[in-house]
């Protein structure tokens, strides 16, 4: 079993000996979610963590999603849940960059891209394939793709 994966198992064992009933719900759904992963496919197969991470982070971006969605319909009580489920999800992934950091990077990465002689919005998908890789798992992808279409009309 990967680390990260026994991490979560031991984490909802004791959410559910402390009867953290948020932590322990949140935490079964996620491991279903990881089990259904490795499961998907020809063959049955182990995650490694950073497939484990992945599957985390789909989730804690439905969570997100989810809670958007319940307080633009107004049901907070159902929003503030899901905020909450997302937090327990967070502790589990790395920390994400800062705005600061994120445009640092996507500076650099136009700038990159220009020097090679893509210019203006058309230069999208190239500045998306050198910022991708350095941003993997720490900025979620919709943050990314605003900053530097951000970028490329400025």
């Amino acid at each position: 079993m990967t680390t990260l994966k026994s991490k979560l198992q031991a984490d909802l064992n004791a959410a559910i000996k402390g009867r953290d009933e948020l932590r322990s719900s949140t935490l079964r759904l996620t491991l279903a979610a990881v089990q259904k992963e490795e499961v998907a496919g020809t063959q049955k197969r182990e995650l490694s963590d950073d497939e484990v991470q992945k599957v985390i982070a789909k989730e804690a971006k439905k969570r997100r999603e989810a809670a958007e969605a319940f307080a633009q319909g107004g049901r907070t009580e159902s929003a503030e849940r899901e905020k909450a489920e997302g937090e327990v999800l967070a502790e589990y992934l790395p920390k994400q960059l800062s705005d600061d950091e994120l445009r640092q990077i996507v500076a650099q990465a136009v700038e990159e891209a220009k020097a090679a002689g893509a210019e203006g919005p058309r230069a999208m998908g190239q500045v998306m394939k050198i910022v991708n890789p350095k941003v993997a798992g720490l900025a979620e992808g919709g943050r990314v793709a605003a900053e530097v279409k951000k970028r490329l009309a400025g």
